[in-house]
């Protein structure tokens, strides 16, 4: 080692130098290398005098040496390298690879300076020593040249990089041993990868990573592999870039590798830079050799190609955001990319024979398609690479080459992927492997739908990538030819739905990131943005690689789905409208118009013709060739926006005809033509010396074409012919034969296309081609374009791609969309939901693979997590539903494998989608049924129906041995069990009871199948199904309602099957309830109203058993619930004990009534503590027990009723108002109970029992109470409920005594006596004992709600229109009271009111109408106790009742009178209806009894009938007006010092005008006399009128004569004597009129005729007898009168005292009185 550095001296140059030069002296020949020789000497011996410069010289291209001495030094390197001789050259390449990579050379290698360096001299020789042929020596070349790239201080521009390259190259192509070949290309990849390093950082201090050689070999040159190559290639990589990196920062740098050029102010650029592109269009030039015809199958070419392929892809893996940031770039980038990729496949398809032209219209339409049948590995290999590339591009480019992406992704991955029938295996693998690497970035996804597919210019790639991999996942369609092989066939099957399956998986994971990040509230779009180009995909590979130029500022803009479902709504429309048109032109055209997809003027349709993707080009065609107006004027519009201008004519009828196909039809043709003509000679004025000229021209043209390539002409039209046909079209000249002849070459050799058939298309391609706009680029490339310079194929197809480019650009800018609204994936699912349930459905029913079948469940999982968590309830339900089909839980005979994972996946669902699914819950829940009966009857257990059908009353013995009689159907084969027999027959997936459509015998197979499938369904346990439930309590708020709703119907189907119910779905009711009873309340309530409709509905089944189960499911959850407290105030309580209240009001089942009323019981007893609204549903129930027919059923429930309200009353009281009020109502009840009186009266004891315990609690309710002054007393309103609700509002505690006390109010209208006069006597004993606890409002509340309604059917309608008393409805219902009970409740009434008089005075009007009721009730005995009741109310409360208060009771008394008048008159009136002859004449002398004109006969028994009733009526009211007034006469007398002068003035009128009624009742002659006639045919007496009159006016009379005497100072106020007078003279006038004498006064109500004295006939006799005494008495009150009073009013009556001395008397009393009254006053008076 000391003699090596003692051969180069001390620096460091020379210890490189030294010993590679002495090895170079030692291996040379003397004689042949002599000069080499000498000059490594000199060298030598230069360097030991040379040591390391302090400060390194920038001119010298060694380090820390002079730049004079490099030369000198360099000289021998160069000579050994071009030497050709391998001894030499190695020493030489070991020389120049330690100067590289020790960093000692430094400087700028540039080809374009003046004189080329030493540095670039050095890299020559190198490049060129590889010509010696040795392999060793062509590693070392490779080494010295990878680690002068990789060296940071030299800096290789231009030619030179490219030379480097080429060398690389040449080793590669032309070297004979794998191993060095794999090192070549890696080598060449490492120098990319460095140089392209550099250029996205634009510097040369980067470290770039180390290519891996495996991954090169990936698509090609696997042959090359000898045993260790690529393991010895990746040490060779490795070690030179090792040795490199070691030195990196061991020597600083002088060079700044970033130096602009020259022109850097005009270009911005730097070397680095500048150079990574020259490499890069250099790599170009490289993959655009194409082979010659002569040797088209040029290997050497095609793998230099292909090879220039991969250093592309390995430039674009390392592209990163500066490539894609700067647009010159990009651009530049992008279309050496494209004219790399055109120019090496499709000069490949050239060059291949014939036999492959039918490919070559594929090639067409697509452009890129490269690929044919030759030479498989090296054709699949740039397949691969293309593949490959566009990944990259579409990862990581697609922004910026958004419509560039929608052409290229039909051509290169959609042509193979829906070619089904006949694709090419390696092709289709390759983009099935392209696809599923994509796939897995789910913002690449969502990219191509949100930019293509929702973008009216663009295709649908993503729609059209799902239905391509549907179609290969369903096969070839039957009966088509295919080239594939089964095996072939079902890996594509296996690998689309692979591919499905990512794109499904892809969405939900771009969904779910999105709502955690609107759920974490990001708003701002910069953090938006961040999130997704930061998006890695768990996947990893190469598809997951973001896109950093997804959201420049240029291109870019985010769009919310709204706006994105707006635009491919527009775009579906459009093309809704488009295939209408190609179908028919004019309704298309008018669809588009209507729906303002395009204007209706002419140009605008013409432009939409031009322009619009989609359309038939012979569709188009016919329709502007036809001749209607608008037509003409569209075509006309369509040929004037061409511009031929300097366009030769032959071009010109080809770009004319490039947008559509000529018709047909010849004067179709000839209109297009004239107009094409027209416009051409417009653009070209200069041309044809007329439009006739080019118009015959023109045809001229066309006939050519189809005269040249139509294959049924047989003799050709010649030059000749054709310059022979157009002579003289010129006005009569001829045009130039020049023109012609090269016009006639142009057409024959490149034909114009014009029909469809010229070029054989499906009509798939047909619509495909023009949605990518490539009709025009396509039709330039004929099917003949063989033959000519593939070159300029080429070039022609790529300058059209470009303007292609270039007019989408200019027609609309390309804005590319960023979403990042999760709601757009509603829309990718409508577009693919379909294909991927037919996919996966197809799939998981046709194939049994493992992985296929696992891949379809994973579908359905990711397809039903993204439709659940959108809400898209149509396409979950439908996955959700396929895959409960696909369980076959429904036939287990068939079951197999897979069909017990897609249990599992149905497993799965529920756990991590149960919050989004629903009424998919449904399906789930019945899997899981079905799972656990087939379970259950695997394990021998007895089935749900056997529990079901022992009765309950049944001892568990029986029970238990019947569950013993099921033996085990896997451990002993038994299948005796119809329930198994009905599994195994098996059924349809919707049926409910299986087996029943098929009840054939079971087959030995089927049961065999069954029994070893039920080992299948082992592998999910009871934790599983049981996992489910109990994750229901991570369900959100609706999805738990939504899975109990499930749940129910589930059960309900169990429970419901006809031949075998079960409860399995109803035991787990129970439990999730429990789960879940913790809920909110809000939540729990939802819950409770989907199980209490399920528990009612099941309850009222007509399966008693299954009733019976059900309730006492309910029974075991109400306990539970019951355990937990309830606040005071809530109703949760009451509404989950319903359904037991509802079950027992309708179910007809005598045992289930039983068994609820049992459970209840048992519930309150044992939880009493806990009930609180509780107590509504309790009393409900027992009150419906209480109405039962079964006597134990009452009995039962009222020994529950006794137990609660003797012990547990408190509980009662101290929940809610009405709680209390159930209660009662509730007891009430009891007392309707027709089985036995004790339980009616124990009731009632316990309704006191209930007052008692109130009052002993404490429950005073004046506490409260404000003092209230009488003279202010509250208006009772009309209406109960209101008047209680205000007192509830003011007296909390009055809420407790109001339903008692009501409750016993009713019963008193109970039909049976002991229960009314129980209830009454109960009601009032309360009121009395505990009416000192009862403020003001609390009595107005009992006596308007309590105690009137007793007495409601006292008084009719109309009077209560004239008090303040309510009326509700009677309670006195089917009858009236007896005379006990009324006695009774009058008494009690008058009692309660004198003992609370000084609280309840104010209602004393409302008492007196009860009262005065009593009196005019038609029967005798309440009259009797009204009087009595008033008298005695009188009686008790004479001294206090106030002036106004007796007012009250003398007006009620007026008031009842005068009521009654009323409806007795309409009555009485009736008689005027009867058919009865009554002669006017004889109603004085005749006697009805004795008059023979009548006799029964004659009236009809209806008449006699109505008579009979008026004459009841009439008794009935004569007897009730007088007890009236009777009333009035003693209460009169009994308290006269009480009463008042209004008073008084109250019963004088009242007095005055039951007499004024009496006398007009009786003045009623004729309709008497029909009365009278009546009663005496119906031998009834007559009603007593007279007696009535008498009374009344004796009444009247009385009273007035007792007030003259008993109140003289208010008879004056009241003129008392006027009134005497004046009822007097109407007693004498009646009198005199009865004895048929009276006179002409007019003073009565009546006046009477005069009429001719006659003798009285017997009846009138009678009638003046009685009135006789009445007359008698009125006279002795005029006799009485002052003297002063009598000679004031004697004018008045002295006429009638004249008529009585000449009237006919029954008694000489009469006349003694008249005779006493002339002498004793009149006399005085008349003689003084």
């Amino acid at each position: 080692m000391s003699a090596s550095v003692a051969l180069g001296g001390s620096s460091r140059c020379g210890r490189a130098l030294g010993p590679s030069l002495d090895k170079i002296i030692k291996n040379a020949a003397w004689r042949k290398h002599s000069h080499l020789v000498s000059s490594c000497k000199a060298a030598l011996d230069q360097l030991q005098s040379l040591s390391d410069l302090p400060n390194h010289d920038p001119d010298s291209p060694l380090l820390a040496l002079p730049a004079a001495d490099a030369p000198l030094l360099l000289q021998p390197i160069l000579l050994a390298l071009d030497s050709n001789y391998a001894k030499v050259a190695e020493p030489a390449l070991e020389c120049a690879f330690k100067l590289f990579s020790l960093s000692l050379i430094r400087g700028e290698a540039d080809p374009s300076s003046i004189s080329p360096s030493l540095i670039l001299r050095l890299l020559d020789a190198v490049c060129r020593s590889c010509s010696i042929g040795d392999e060793v020596i062509e590693l070392s070349v490779l080494r010295a040249l990878l680690a002068a790239v990789r060296s940071p201080c030299l800096l290789i521009r231009g030619e030179g990089l490219v030379t480097i390259v080429k060398t690389c190259y040449n080793v590669y192509l032309g070297g004979t041993n794998g191993t060095n070949q794999i090192c070549a290309k890696s080598v060449l990849a490492q120098i990319v990868l460095i140089v392209f390093t550099r250029v996205e950082e634009d510097s040369m201090d980067v470290a770039p990573r180390t290519v891996s050689v495996g991954e090169l070999l990936e698509f090609t040159d696997k042959n090359l592999n000898e045993g260790s190559s690529i393991h010895f290639s990746q040490n060779f990589i490795n070690e030179v870039m090792s040795a490199t990196a070691a030195k990196d920062n061991a020597v600083p740098s002088h060079v700044s590798p970033a130096v602009k050029l020259q022109n850097a102010e005009t270009t911005g650029d730097s070397k680095i830079r500048e150079d990574g592109f020259l490499l890069f269009r250099n790599l170009c030039k490289l993959s655009m050799k194409f082979s010659s015809q002569e040797n088209p199958d040029d290997h050497i070419l095609l793998r230099g190609k292909t090879l220039s392929l991969e250093l592309v892809k390995v430039i674009m893996d390392t592209g990163g955001p500066m490539l894609r940031s700067n647009e010159r770039y990009a651009i530049s980038f992008f279309y050496s990319v494209l004219h790399c990729v055109l120019s090496g496949c499709l000069k490949i398809e050239l060059g291949f024979s014939a036999c492959c032209r039918r490919f070559l219209t594929a090639v067409k339409q697509y452009l890129c398609l490269s690929l044919l049948k030759n030479s498989a590995l090296s054709v699949m290999a740039i397949f691969q690479l293309q593949c490959s590339i566009f990944m990259i591009l579409l990862s990581k480019f697609r922004s910026g080459l958004k419509e560039e992406i929608g052409i290229f992704f039909p051509m290169l991955i959609l042509r193979v992927l829906e070619n089904v029938n006949q694709p090419s295996f390696l092709q289709k693998m390759t983009v099935l492997n392209f696809l599923e690497k994509i796939v897995q970035d789910p913002q690449l996804i969502i990219d191509l739908f949100v930019n293509y597919d929702c973008d009216v210019e663009s295709p649908n790639l993503y729609e059209r990538t799902v239905n391509g991999l549907l179609k290969t996942a369903l096969g070839p369609p039957p009966g088509s030819t295919t080239t594939l092989s089964a095996a072939q066939d079902i890996t594509f099957r296996h690998e689309s739905v692979k591919c499905l399956v990512i794109i499904i998986k892809s969405m939900g994971t771009w969904m779910d990131q999105q709502l955690r990040i609107e759920e974490a509230y990001l708003p701002k779009s910069t953090e938006i943005y961040t999130s997704v180009e930061n998006y890695s995909n768990p996947g990893g590979e190469d598809g997951s690689v973001p896109d950093f130029d997804l959201h420049t500022e240029v291109t870019s803009e985010v769009s919310d789905a709204a706006t994105l479902e707006q635009r491919r709504a527009y775009k579906m429309e459009l093309q809704k409208g488009i295939s209408l048109f190609n179908r028919k032109p004019s309704k298309g055209i008018e669809f588009l118009v209507n729906t303002k997809k395009i204007g209706s003027s002419a140009e605008e349709v013409a432009a939409f013709l031009k322009n619009t993707s989609g359309l038939n080009e012979t569709v188009i065609g016919d329709y502007l060739g036809e001749r209607e107006e608008f037509c003409l004027r569209v075509m006309h519009a369509y040929v004037d926006s061409f511009n031929f201008k300097a366009m030769a004519f032959g071009e010109a009828i080809r770009f004319f005809l490039r947008g559509f196909r000529l018709p047909g039809e010849a004067q179709k043709i000839d209109r297009i033509m004239e107009k094409f003509a027209e416009r051409y000679c417009k653009c070209n004025p200069n041309s044809f010396t007329s439009a006739d000229t080019a118009y015959v021209l023109a045809y001229s043209v066309i006939m050519l074409n189809t005269d040249a390539h139509n294959n049924m002409v047989k003799d050709k039209m010649s030059k000749a012919d054709f310059i022979r046909n157009n002579r003289g079209i010129d006005d009569g000249k001829d045009l130039a034969e020049e023109f012609l002849s090269t016009l006639y070459d142009h057409i024959v050799k490149n034909e114009i296309k014009m029909n469809a058939d010229s070029v054989p298309q499906t009509k798939q391609a047909n619509s495909l081609n023009k949605l990518l706009g490539f009709d025009g680029i396509i039709n330039l490339v004929t099917w003949k374009q063989a033959e000519e310079k593939p070159l300029g194929a080429n070039g022609l197809l790529i300058r059209h791609i470009q303007e292609q480019f270039r007019a989408k650009s200019a027609k609309s800018e390309s804005v590319y969309h960023v979403v990042t609204d999760a709601a757009i994936l509603r829309f990718m699912v409508e577009v693919c939901w379909g294909p991927m349930l037919a996919a996966f459905s197809m799939t998981l029913g046709q194939s049994d693979d493992k992985l296929a079948t696992s891949q379809c469940l994973q579908g359905f999982r990711y397809a039903v997590h993204v439709t659940a968590v959108m809400g898209m309830q149509t396409q979950r339900d439908a996955f959700v539903t396929s895959l409960a089909k696909f369980t076959y839980l429904h036939c287990a005979a068939d079951m197999k494998q897979k069909n017990v994972e897609a249990v599992k996946a149905i497993i799965s669902i529920a756990i991590e989608d149960g919050n989004h699914l629903q009424e998919s819950w449904e399906h789930i829940l019945t899997c899981l049924s079905r799972i656990e009966h087939l379970q259950l009857l695997g394990d021998g257990a007895a089935p749900d129906a056997s529990f079901l059908t022992v009765s309950n009353t049944e001892p568990e013995e029986k029970s238990s041995k019947s569950m013993g009689s099921y033996p085990s159907i896997k451990r002993k084969g038994s299948l005796q069990n119809p329930a198994v027999m009905a599994v195994v027959r098996g059924g349809s997936y919707d049926s409910t009871a299986l087996g029943l459509n098929s009840l054939g015998p079971v087959t030995p197979e089927q049961i065999n199948s069954f029994l070893s499938n039920l080992n299948l369904l082992d592998q999910i346990g009871h934790f599983e199904l049981n996992h489910v439930f109990a994750n229901s309590q991570r369900l959100n708020s609706e999805s738990i309602v939504a899975f109990v709703r499930a749940l129910c119907k589930v059960a309900i189907s169990e429970l419901q099957s006809p031949t075998d119910p079960r409860v399995f779905s109803l035991t787990k009711l129970v439990e999730i309830a429990h789960y879940n009873m913790n809920r909110i309340r809000l939540v729990w309530s939802r819950i409770w109203n989907v199980l209490s409709d399920f528990f009612v509905s099941v309850g009222l089944s007509e399966n008693l058993s299954v009733a019976i189960f059900v309730m006492d499911s309910l029974r075991q959850l109400a306990m539970k619930f019951l355990e937990r407290e309830e606040l005071a105030n809530y109703n949760f309580q009451n509404e989950f004990l319903r359904p037991f209240v509802i079950v027992m009001q309708k179910s007809g089942s005598t045992e289930i009534r039983e068994l609820i009323v049992r459970c209840i019981s048992q519930m309150v007893l044992s939880r009493v503590n806990h009930v609180k609204s509780g107590w509504k549903s309790v009393f409900m129930v027992f009150t419906a027990a209480a109405a039962d027919e079964r006597k134990n059923v009452v009995l039962l429930a009222f020994e529950t009723m006794e137990k609660i309200v003797r012990e547990y009353f408190p509980y009662i009281t101290e929940t809610e108002t009405t709680t209390f009020t159930d209660c009662v109502r509730c007891l009430t009840t009891f007392t309707n109970s027709r089985f036995n009186s004790d339980v009616s009266l124990n009731a009632i004891a316990f309704l006191r029992f209930c007052a008692v315990k109130l009052a002993d609690g404490g429950l005073i309710c004046n506490e409260a109470e404000k003092k209230v002054d009488d003279s202010s007393s509250i208006a009772v309103t009309n209406e109960d409920t209101s008047d209680v609700q205000n007192i509830y509002d003011k007296d909390d505690h009055a809420s407790f005594w109001f339903p008692l006390l009501t409750g016993l109010s009713r019963l008193t209208a109970d039909p049976r006596s002991a229960i009314r006069k129980s209830a009454l006597e109960v009601l009032f004993n309360i009121l009395n004992d505990h009416g000192h606890l009862f403020s003001y409002l609390v009595w107005m509340g009992i006596f308007n709600s309590v105690i009137f309604p007793i007495f409601s059917g006292l008084y009719s309608k109309d009077d209560c229109s004239h008090s303040e008393i309510p009326a509700p409805a009677a309670h006195i219902e089917g009858g009236s009271w007896d005379s006990e009970t009324s006695s009774l409740a009058s008494h009690c009434l008058v009692d309660l009111f004198v003992r609370f008089f000084d609280v309840v005075r104010s209602q004393l009007h409302n008492l007196m109408a009860i009262l005065t009721g009593f009196i005019r009730s038609p029967v005798q005995g309440p009259a009797s106790t009204g009087v009595a009741a008033l008298l005695r109310l009188a009686g008790e409360l004479g001294s206090r009742l106030s002036e106004d208060e007796w007012g009250q009771i003398f007006i009620a008394l007026k008031e009842a009178a005068a009521l009654t008048v009323p409806g007795f008159m309409k009555v009485f009136k009736s008689l005027d209806d009867l058919e009865m002859a009554i002669d006017p004449q004889s109603y004085a002398d005749i006697d009805v009894s004795s008059d023979p004109g009548f006799t029964h006969d004659e009236i009809e028994e209806d008449s006699l009938q109505t008579a009979a009733y008026v004459a009841s009526r009439v008794k009935s009211h004569i007897a009730i007006q007088l007890l009236i007034t009777q009333v009035a006469i003693d209460l009169y007398r009994s308290h006269l010092k009480y009463l008042s002068e209004s008073n008084i003035h109250t019963i004088v009128a009242m007095f005055r005008s039951v007499a004024s009624h009496a006398h007009e009742l009786n003045s009623e002659t004729v309709r008497l006399k029909k009365l009278q006639k009546a009663c005496s045919i119906n031998e009834v007496s007559d009603p007593p009128m007279v007696h009535f009159e008498n009374e009344s006016y004796q009444n009247y009379l009385s009273l007035l004569q007792d007030l003259i005497v008993d109140k003289p100072l208010i008879c004056k106020g009241l003129k008392i004597e006027s009134r005497l007078v004046e009822v007097c003279q109407e007693i004498v006038q009646i009198y005199l009129n009865c004895a048929g004498c009276g006179g002409g006064l007019t003073g009565l109500n009546r006046p009477v005729a005069a009429q001719s004295v006659m003798p009285l006939g017997s009846a009138k006799k009678e009638e003046l007898a009685a009135r006789t005494s009445l007359l008698i008495s009125a006279l002795r009150g005029l006799s009485g009168l002052d003297g002063e009073v009598f000679r004031e009013h004697v004018s008045e009556f002295f006429p009638l005292l004249v008529d009585l001395v000449g009237s006919e008397h029954s008694s000489g009393e009469v006349q003694n009185v008249v005779s006493n009254i002339f002498r004793a006053c009149i006399g005085p008076i008349v003689m003084p």
